[in-house]
This record gives structure tokens, C-alpha cells and sequence, in this order.
């Protein structure tokens, strides 16, 4: 798993263009694509570098769950939404309605209640929108149609993005039953931090992946991402 990952950095070091972005000067490479087992209840994880799992699992658990305030992840220790959630950031985003530690309809809000109108961090979105995860949930639990090609949970919805903290770098995952009970995921990222995002997102996609098989009596087999 980590080979994988450190050639691909060594590619992009070594082949990437160089760009000026909002981050600075970048190396940049388009359409990289790695697989990683996930039998035998492996979870690919970095080992050249310190990887924060429990912080990634805490965020993954606050996506599943729809929330999208900032305080809730301050409550346990995860500080890695400060930046986009401090007054300052929105107002830059022109996002002067949302408090601040409101991050708008991010990633949980799209997956549990999809296009649903933002009201705020601390509405009640229940039965609003479009529940993502749980069609997903109802199609594996269906053995006569689990292997539907329509297994999709995307975060990114046009007619949301300007009211969004930061529009999702990862946009679209799909998810695949193979041989009956066998169950891999493929992530489409749009953009990523290959130093530590990509890492991140490598794990909280496997996590994912884990406890939907684990809750629909299905087995993990396999992760591919998708870098745009």
C-alpha cells in the first residue's frame, strides 16, 4: 500500500507540472489512479508518515451523520476544519449568513439530505432532501439487486456549491458487489493534497467501506481511487 503511495509522490515530483494555485506554487498530475486490498479486514494506512486514523474516523462518523458544525469536531479534538470554519474564511467566501463554525451543506449534509435548503448547522433536517447512504444501505441489504450500478454517494451538488465553507475534493464515490457478497468502492477525487490529504481520504473511504459491508453482511474487498 505505502509503495504505491510513494511512487505516485515520486511521480508527481518528478513529472508533475509546475502551477500557481491558491496554495502557492503546486506539482500537478492529472488522472492517477491506485487499488488497495481491503480482505482480511486491512485498512490502508501510510506507514512512511504519522497518520491521524482516530481524527480521520471522527470526521467520517460526522459526515455518516449528516452534521456539518464545526463545534462538534472541536468536542473531539479534531481541529482540521478550523481554517474554512473561522469568520474570516466565510466572509472570503462571501458566506456572511453562516456563524461562524457553520461549514454550510459540506459533505454530511449532501450524503444524508441531498439538496435539501440550508437552513444552518443547528436545523432539523430530518426526511429532508435525499438520504444517500441509506438508499445505498437498502440496495446491499437486497440480495436480488445488490449488484445495481446505481450504488452512487456524491457530494457535489452545483446548486449548492456557493453556499459550501469549501466545494468536496472528493466528489463521487460508487460502490460494487461482486460474486454475491464481495464489496469494493471507487472514489473520484477532484483535487488532492497528495502530502495529506490523499492519505486521509485513502483511509476514511476504507473505513467506509468496512462498516457498510459490516452492517449489510457483505465481505470488503477492495478500494480504487480516482485522482483528478
Amino acid at each position: 500500500m505505502t509503495k504505491q503511495y510513494l511512487q505516485l509522490a515520486k511521480k508527481i515530483l518528478k513529472n508533475g507540472s509546475i502551477q500557481k494555485t491558491r496554495n502557492g506554487l503546486t506539482y500537478t498530475s492529472i488522472g492517477e489512479m491506485m487499488r488497495f486490498p481491503l480482505t482480511r479486514q486491512r485498512i490502508p494506512l501510510i506507514t512512511t508518515k504519522k497518520l491521524a486514523w482516530k481524527i480521520c474516523l471522527h470526521e467520517l462518523l460526522w459526515f455518516i451523520r449528516g452534521q456539518t458544525d464545526n463545534k462538534l469536531l472541536l468536542k473531539n479534538n479534531v481541529t482540521i476544519w478550523n481554517q474554512n470554519a473561522s469568520r474570516e474564511f466565510l466572509d472570503s467566501r462571501g458566506l456572511h449568513n453562516l456563524e461562524e463554525n457553520d461549514l454550510g451543506p459540506i459533505y454530511g449534509h449532501q450524503w444524508r439530505h441531498f439538496n435539501a435548503p440550508y437552513k444552518g448547522c443547528n436545523d432539523k433536517y430530518k426526511n429532508k432532501g435525499v438520504d444517500q447512504i441509506q438508499n445505498i444501505i437498502n440496495i446491499l441489504k437486497n440480495k436480488n439487486n445488490r449488484n445495481s450500478r446505481r450504488l452512487i454517494l456524491s457530494a457535489w451538488n452545483p446548486l449548492q456549491l456557493d453556499e459550501m465553507a469549501l466545494p468536496p475534493c472528493h466528489t463521487l464515490a460508487q460502490f460494487h458487489v461482486t460474486n454475491d457478497i464481495e464489496l469494493s468502492c471507487s472514489l473520484y477525487q477532484r483535487s488532492g493534497d497528495i502530502g495529506i490529504g490523499i492519505p486521509f481520504n485513502i483511509a476514511s473511504y476504507s473505513f467506509l467501506t468496512h462498516l457498510l459491508a459490516h452492517h449489510c453482511g457483505l465481505i470488503p474487498k477492495e478500494f480504487i481511487h480516482f485522482i483528478g
